[in-house]
Order: structure tokens, then sequence, then C-alpha cells
């Protein structure tokens, strides 16, 4: 007796001072070896049978494995457990007033009251419910099994086991009795589908072998990022970029960098602009001069030094204004405003093509600045009063146009200067209510084109 007492004793304590695993549904199995003590409680009165229970000097014991248990768990906490047990009886009420053997065998349904709080840890209470068949002596029959018991788990696999239960018959050929066991238990039967040591249960890559560290998932390129959460699996990297390395340390992961190993800016894709003209380096033919992207990153040239790029420039080796597009000035303002003046004298007699008395004079100071000016190239438009039809008007406007072309073609202009048009009786400059105002709209304008 002393012997149990003093093994109960020593693995309770080893078990609540032991480092040990959660229990797991992914052990289903589990087989216990162990000893088991007997008591028949013969007293009737409550209080005499709760000293019985608590005094060990009348449990009878035999001194080697007599108690063999095989669990199935089940689901939601509970588990099948089929027992067996032997033992020798010796004691009833006093030491040696008996002698005969005591054969059990057990099927009980337990359920672990850690369910009812979380997650199963290492130390797992429970209690259970049951029946079975027992034999003393040539008497046997059916018992109801009540009680409770707890495991204490060393590691994933091993625990110690004690249990406690009352066993009541249906008849009077086995005596009410109490039966407590203690024993090492062995779970076991974890499904492990990929075999890196995560049970399926806790495995979230249950298929592919990984890493404990990162519930069963994989780490391909050991970089410490989990291959669901790599943005570069295959490549080790930095946790700060999400397991993408990043070559030229600047912050940006290679897969994004444009230059990997030149230190760059987000802004620029992580590429250096050295100018900050928005070119970068690697693309930049002056890159320690600022210039526009189109020409390379190069100020673009102005090669006859009129202030106008050669790009936006028409005449890039002939200085120039920018009116002209970098062209010299084909007709000066003075020279505009002149032939402006002389158009306004060239006026025709009513419903004909004929100059007004006094008109060549005009015809000849354009015809001057024309020969002045021989880059420069002019339209002629022809218009009329509102006298007459609107078609006839049309034709005669175009025939004045064309009196006043002839005349300077007549006197040396070349005709593919000037262009003609007639516009009839549209846009008048004076109110064809008059008749000085009339004789104002039966003009010409000549205007640069160039």
């Amino acid at each position: 007796m002393k012997t149990l007492k003093t093994v109960a004793i020593a693995l309770f304590v080893f078990a609540l001072t032991s480092n040990v695993n959660a229990q797991d549904a992914n052990n289903p199995w589990v087989v216990g070896f162990g000893i088991n003590a007997v008591d028949f409680n013969t007293n009737s009165d409550f209080k005499s049978q709760f000293k019985d229970l608590t005094e060990i000097k009348d449990w009878n014991t035999i001194p080697s494995v007599s108690r063999i248990s095989v669990e199935k768990y089940l689901e939601k906490g509970f588990t099948l457990q089929v027992a067996g047990a032997l033992n020798k009886i010796e004691t009833l009420m006093v030491e040696g007033d008996s002698d005969f053997l005591y054969y059990a065998l057990d099927a009980n349904v337990k359920y672990d009251l850690n369910t009812l709080v979380g997650e199963t840890a290492w130390f797992d209470p429970y209690v259970f419910i049951g029946g079975g068949y027992v034999a003393v002596d040539d008497q046997g029959e059916g018992m109801l099994n009540v009680g409770l018991g707890f495991n204490t788990w060393f590691n994933d696999n091993l625990g110690l086991n004690f249990q406690t239960g009352v066993k009541k018959g249906f008849s009077q050929n086995v005596a009410t009795h109490v039966q407590h066991s203690i024993g090492l238990v062995i779970k076991f039967g974890g499904t492990d589908t990929d075999g890196d040591g995560v049970y399926d249960k806790f495995d979230a890559c249950p298929e592919v072998v990984g890493l404990e560290q990162f519930n069963g998932c994989p780490d391909a390129d050991g970089d410490g990022v989990k291959d669901s959460d790599d943005a570069c699996p295959e490549v080790a990297g930095l946790v700060a970029m999400n397991g993408c390395p990043d070559a030229d340390g600047d912050g940006i992961a290679d897969k994004d960098d444009m230059c990997p190993d030149e230190k760059g800016t987000k802004g620029n894709k992580g590429c250096p602009d050295t100018d900050g003209d928005g070119t970068f380096d690697k693309d930049d033919k002056c890159s320690d001069v600022a210039g526009p992207t189109a020409n390379a990153g190069c100020p673009w040239p102005d090669t006859d030094g009129d202030s106008i790029l050669d790009k936006d420039d028409k005449c890039p080796t002939v200085a120039g204004i920018a009116s002209e597009g970098g062209c010299p000035e084909v007709i000066t303002n003075e020279a505009k405003m002149g032939m402006d003046t002389f158009a306004e004298a060239i006026l025709f007699t009513l419903e004909s093509a004929n100059f007004q008395r006094g008109v060549r004079k005009d015809l000849d100071g354009m015809l001057a600045i024309i020969n002045e000016f021989p880059q420069a190239n002019f339209a002629i438009r022809g218009y009329t009063d509102v006298s007459g039809s609107v078609s006839g008007n049309l034709k005669l406007s175009n025939s004045r146009a064309n009196a006043v072309k002839d005349y300077l073609v007549k006197n040396g202009i070349d005709a593919a200067r000037l262009t003609v048009a007639g516009f009839g009786q549209e846009s008048p400059t004076a109110s064809n209510k008059t008749r000085a105002g009339r004789i104002q709209n039966r003009r010409v304008e000549v205007k640069v084109t160039n």
C-alpha cells in the first residue's frame, strides 16, 4: 500500500511541474498501463463511507501492471474508453479477511471538462459514465460505472492518468465498490499528411511540407517570410519588403525597382536622377545638366542663337524672331500698316471692277512694299456693297480682287506670291445705308499670309 501511495504522489508532482503540451484530437488513440485499487465499502452511513474512501488501508492492489485501457477520441470532447482490470481482494473490512480474485471489463464514455472552457490543455480533467462486468470469486454481474479523472501530459504523446469511480450493481452478486487507477497513458494516431511534424488539424498547409513556426506552411527561400505572404517566394529577401530583396538598399524591392543596383527614390521607381530633370540617369545622356526627356535629358540646342530652340525654330541656322517661328521677319509691322493704308484707298466705281480715279498711285505704293519684302506672300480679298444681287456681288468681288492682282503681276510681282478670293457683300466696313458707306465697302484688302 505504501508503494502505491509513493508512486501516485511522485507521478502527480512530476506531472504538475513538467513543461507539457496540450492534448489534441489529432492523436485519437490512447493506450494506458497502470495499477488499480479496489475498495469495497461496507459501511451504511455517508460519513463512514466518505471516511472509508479516503483511507487507503483497506484498498486492494497487486504490485504489477493490473489495468490496461484503450481509448478512442470521438468528437466534441467525448472519448470511448475500454478497460480491463485484475486484482486480488484480501481486505473487505480488515486486512486479511478475504482471499479471492477480482476481474473487471468496462466500457465508459468520457467527457473532457476542458471542452467547456476552451482548448484542451496539458491538464485534462474529465467525468465518465458507462457499464461493465465484474467477477469476484465465483460471482459476477453487470455494473453501472460513474466517476471522474484527469490526464496530465508530459509531452505530445506521454502522460499520467488518474481515475476513480463507483461501480454499482443491479443484483446482490457483487457489492457496490470503488475502483481507483493510476498509470501511464500514450496517445498516438495523429494525421500529418505532409510529414512535416505539424498535425493536419494545426497545419495551415497540410499537403505541403512546412515549418512549425509557420503553422506547417513552407518558407522555400528561408528568409523568415512564409511563402503565402512572400511576394518573392523563390528569392531570399527582407521581412520589411514582404520577402523580396532590395539589392541597392533604397527601400524599394528589386521586383519594383527599375534600377535595382543603384539607389533611387520611390517617385523615380528606384532610379537616380542626379540633375532632377525627370530623366533617370540610366537614360540621361546629360546626367549632370537638366534637360527635357524628349532630348534624352540634354538641353535643346539653339544653333542660330536667336533664343528659339532648334526644335521649335523653322529656320534653325538663321536668326529670326518668335512671331515668325524663328525665321527672319518677312515684312515689318510698319510695312503691314502701309499695306492696309494703301488698300483702304483702292476703291471701285459702282457695279464694276474699274478703279476709281487716283487709285493707281496707291497701287504703286503697295507695289513698292511688296518688292521690298520678296519673302512675303499676300492674299487679295475683294468686296462689294449691297447694290445688286448676292450672286452678282460675289462675282464682282472676285473680279475686283483679280483687277488688283493683274496690276501687280503686270508690274513685276510673281503671281505665285498672290492669292485671290471674292467675298461679295460680306463683312462691310461701313454702313450700306449711306452713299459714303457704300463707297467704302466697294474695296479690296491685301493681307500678308506668311
